[in-house]
């Protein structure tokens, strides 16, 4: 499906029908005590019926599915809504249940995946870390050469703010708890009692929601003999989440601001709860006398300062809490005292829990507040009397203090109190924090004699490694807005300077008057600069950039860039908006400036984006400053989604191709590196697909090492809800990073091959933009045939659906877009236009050239392979129900036109692959696709239906509710949202 990332990885379909059969039995006895046996016979027999039907339909007897399938629809029209209701929550929770199998036995736990290499005899699972670092030393890599591009490699997962998850958190919630108890089953020594609580467990789960570690550094050990360093950082991520304000009004800099800071306060909790861990565990005396010198040097502050250097140590992995943590003032001075007229308090909800319980003697109290005591002291590190210090726990407990004032001092600002906190009290940067736990470790390497060695790379190394992963913030906010927002900015100081307006200058006076600004030192923005609201929102996001700086920030994107001046413009208004925060703190702004990153995601702006980064790479002041502030980098990132409404899937995938071409030339002409940015989406509409076969079909060269790609909505949880998924998928990253830097896949063979691509894409792009654009009645058709109006009812916008008010095609967004068309099995934006280009190049006697092509060029496989897997999931029958239920009768005619072209792409489709009929040789996706047509055509049935109704009564809210229910069932049938 779209949301796996190995369309070929075997798995065990006996296990995963056996697992999906338990569950699938367990949640019938949920359904029958709940909705009664009546329910369930209808349930079993419209389960059958649409079972029937997908066998005739696969047997090539049409006629019988066809009539099956009537017969099916006329049972599921003929519920009331209620019916409807339930019948919709059921199936849906079906094929939720097979998702999860699908899921434990595509990414197999680990005692499954023990007993599969057992089967079948394999010691290494397919592009895993093992897999492809044999495969590269096999190939005459040398261990060296490994290890230090491994050591360099910088892949960064960013998660976006497209929120095309429909699930709620506690169904994501649940349905990890299910995941988790299909693992625990694998387990061989499971005895009958423990089977019987599983069953329990998953009973109990079903019946409420019926209505790890990436071992990177070991294996650089076995292949080069050298684990990677404590702060190699081969995986990062970053988030759009906050920033991301392109269209979206929500988005304001006080977000921005308030996001960026509990992110830090999160990564911190979360260190204090490692660091106390770490001091519970290194109590040893011996050290090198770096550390000594620092824990000495701490008591001493610590003395002189009176205050108290050893913050409370608490039991790691247990509940309890330190005595002085639990019991407020009153309830000590209570203890103290014998006072027992100490009254309860609003304010000290502790001290009226504990006084309703006070009937004991106060001496039994007394004593076990000693007991307490003495277990406490056992806890805590002895007084600083050298030389019986424990240094480690001295220099960790400062740690902890600092961390601790860390997360107070970012309350005081997120609650914009007055904080005048002395820096040397707090943590800023991860440099700050990593000193002494590097230190620490280096002394206890040093004491290895004494086996010290041991604790050194067990939870020590663990958060060393988190912090240099995670840094201070967790994960990095890239900024993203419009070009033209910052234009208007522009346009408002410089008409206000009566300088002109700069919307109407040419691009060459733009950029004359940027470089001109760029390199002098004084602002451009007047302090109290007079302006509309939403060109003041773009000045004080600027001012918070400049405040937050690049430890907390990562890229401002620019979408819809276009020029070079549009990088130049966003330059300047840092610049401006650093100067001016300087100015006000009294010292530099924290940080660096933020690296600026186009965004091109049309088809014009594609085509123009070689242009643009030449042009902007010829501007002396810009490539000093890259070369100043970026490490002589420069970012491009590249839209998938846009390109694709705009164009076609075919001629946009074409477009990128060249674009990255053109951008890796520009950039290497002026000896600046260049690190691509991939804005792919979930569904293979909007450029998503398996993670590896798109990073392997990459132009060569576009990976040189680097890579940042987004992962959005449902994909989060679809790739990273799951311990052994999200370090499958991290390790997919590596590898296909990895492979495509140390062995570029291949370019086209002969320039016959790009001149092919050239007039694919032409006609593909003709044919698709004649029915998406151009035909009058498309527009209607498209509202009437889809729930596209009616996906506003889902609460998971967080932006408006269209860029501007218009209504057509053009303003709308990709994700509705997409999503639309997912609901109805036509799945249009994946394949329109395709089939007509390859149809118009073998017609020209080229079928064997596309074949070769398909062979020998990664590029065009994979562009094949996605569409064939697209073909598979689109239903013509159950699209034509949508036409004749749903569309005007003179609009028919061109879902029938379309139904056809859909027909042709797959023929010719298989025609350039080879293959008889679509996903011919991945047999294990095919079926798993089959697997859920049982569950998954009555539902649309089902909304077919619910659509008609509701477009007669807009305002049944009940109606309302069963729709959304088949569009989440849908959801999941399909694996995609939009």
């Amino acid at each position: 499906m779209d949301t796996t990332d190995d369309i070929a990885e075997e798995m065990s379909f006996q296990s995963f029908e056996d697992d999906f059969g338990l569950l699938r039995s367990l949640l019938d006895d949920v359904l029958m005590r709940e909705v009664g046996s009546d329910f369930m016979v209808k349930l079993e027999r419209v389960r059958r019926l649409a079972q029937s039907a997908c066998n005739m339909r696969t047997a090539g007897m049409e006629d019988t599915a066809e009539m099956l399938e009537k017969q099916l629809i006329s049972e599921l029209t003929k519920m009331n809504l209620e019916e409807a209701l339930t019948f919709s929550r059921a199936l849906s929770q079906y094929l939720n249940l097979l998702s999860i199998a699908e899921t434990h036995h595509r990414y197999p736990g680990v005692h499954l995946r023990i007993l599969l290499r057992k089967q079948r005899n394999v010691s290494q699972l397919s592009k895993s870390c093992d897999d492809i670092f044999n495969q590269l030393i096999q190939g005459g890599v040398s261990p060296d050469e490994l290890y230090d591009t491994v050591c360099k490699q910088v892949v960064e997962i960013v998660l976006t703010a497209h929120p095309t998850q429909i699930n709620r958190r506690t169904l994501q919630f649940k349905f990890t708890r299910i995941a988790h108890l299909l693992e625990y089953n694998d387990r061989p020594d499971l005895g009958h009692e423990d089977k019987e609580m599983l069953i329990e467990d998953l009973v109990y789960i079903l019946s409420s929601n019926h209505f790890g570690k990436l071992y990177l550094t070991t294996y650089a050990v076995s292949h080069t003999g050298r684990a990677l360093p404590l702060t190699c950082t081969p995986i990062k991520f970053g988030s759009w989440m906050g920033g991301d304000r392109d269209g979206n009004p929500n988005v304001t800099a006080k977000v921005t601001r308030d996001v960026s800071l509990l992110s830090r306060w999160m990564a911190i909790d979360l260190y204090i709860r490692e660091v106390d861990s770490l001091r519970f565990e290194l109590s040893m005396n011996r050290c090198s006398d770096s550390l000594l010198t620092l824990a000495q040097e701490i008591i001493e502050k610590g003395c002189n300062g009176n205050e108290d250097i050893h913050p409370k140590l608490e039991v790691p992995g247990s509940d309890y809490m330190p005595l002085t943590h639990q019991l407020s003032t009153p309830i000590k001075r209570f203890a103290e005292s014998g006072n027992e007229d100490v009254q309860p308090s609003p304010r000290h909800p502790t001290l009226t829990r504990v006084s309703s319980q006070l009937s004991t003697p106060r001496k039994l109290f007394a004593e076990s507040m000693i007991g307490r005591a003495s277990f406490q002291k056992l806890l805590e590190p002895s007084q600083p009397q050298a030389p019986g210090i424990a240094p480690y726990r001295v220099v960790l407990g400062n740690v902890k203090e600092k961390l601790m004032k860390t997360q107070r001092h970012l309350e005081l600002l997120l609650e914009e109190l007055p904080c005048e906190t002395d820096p040397s009290d707090y943590y800023e940067t991860t440099d700050q924090l990593l000193e002494p736990l590097l230190l620490c470790y280096d002394s206890l390497l040093v004491q290895q004699s004494c086996g010290s060695g041991v604790l050194a790379e067990g939870r020590l190394t663990d958060l060393i490694r988190r912090v240099s992963t995670f840094g201070m913030v967790l994960m990095k906010l890239d900024l993203r807005q419009e070009s033209s927002r910052h234009s208007e900015a522009l346009d408002a100081i410089t008409r206000y300077l009566d300088m002109g307006g700069y919307n109407e200058w040419s691009e060459e006076k733009k950029l004359d008057f940027l470089i001109k600004e760029l390199k002098g030192k004084r602002p451009l923005v007047p302090t109290h600069i007079k302006v509309t609201p939403d060109v003041q929102e773009v000045l004080d996001t600027f001012n918070v950039a400049a405040k937050l700086g690049s430890d907390s920030l990562g890229a401002y994107v620019i979408s819809m860039a276009s020029n070079a001046s549009d990088v130049l413009a966003v330059e300047l208004l840092q610049k401006d908006a650093r100067l001016a925060v300087s100015g006000q703190l009294g010292k530099p702004c924290p940080g660096g400036t933020l690296r600026v990153a186009p965004l091109f995601e049309t088809v014009k702006d594609l085509r123009g984006a070689g242009s643009a980064i030449r042009k902007l790479l010829s501007i002396d002041w810009y490539r000093e400053h890259l070369l100043k502030n970026h490490n002589g980098q420069q970012e491009v990132m590249v839209g998938y989604s846009d390109s694709g409404k705009d164009a076609g899937r075919f001629t946009a995938a074409w477009e990128l191709y060249k674009a990255q071409e053109d951008v890796v030339a520009a950039c290497k002409e002026f000896g600046i590196k260049v690190m691509l940015f991939h804005g792919r989406g979930g569904s293979i509409g909007r450029g998503g697909g398996p993670t590896y076969l798109a990073i392997q079909s990459q132009p060569p060269g576009s990976v040189m090492g680097t890579l940042r790609s987004t992962e959005q909505g449902e994909m989060v949880q679809a790739k990273f809800g799951l311990p052994q998924i999200a370090v499958r998928q991290l390790e997919i990253y590596t590898t296909a990073v990895l492979l495509a830097t140390m062995r570029p896949p291949h370019p086209p063979r002969e320039e016959k091959w790009r001149n092919l691509m050239e007039e694919i894409s032409k006609i593909s792009c003709q044919s698709y933009r004649s029915v998406v654009y151009e035909n009058p009645e498309f527009l209607t058709y498209f509202q009437e045939a889809t729930p596209q109006a009616e996906l506003g009812y889902l609460n998971i916008g967080s932006r408006p659906a269209r860029r501007k008010s218009s209504i057509g095609i053009g303003h709308l967004r990709a994700i509705p877009w997409v999503f639309a068309w997912t609901q109805t099995r036509l799945i249009l934006p994946a394949w329109l236009g395709v089939g007509a280009g390859l149809k118009g190049a073998c017609e020209k006697s080229n079928a064997d050239d596309l074949r070769a092509m398909y062979q020998e060029w990664p590029f065009f496989q994979s562009t094949i392979d996605l569409i064939e897997m697209v073909l598979v999931k689109a239903d013509l029958p159950i699209a034509k129900l949508y036409d004749d239920m749903l569309v005007s009768e003179s609009r028919r005619e061109l879902g029938a036109q379309l139904r056809k072209e859909l027909t042709t792409t797959e023929m010719y489709v298989c025609v350039v692959a080879g293959h008889e009929k679509p996903l011919e040789g991945n047999r294990s996706l095919r079926k798993l696709i089959e697997t859920r047509l049982p569950y998954l055509n009555p539902i649309n049935m089902l909304q077919v239906e619910i659509l008609r109704r509701l477009r007669r009564d807009h305002n049944n809210r009940k109606l309302r509710d069963a729709l959304l229910i088949t569009i989440n069932g849908i959801a999941a049938g399909m694996r995609n949202t939009g």
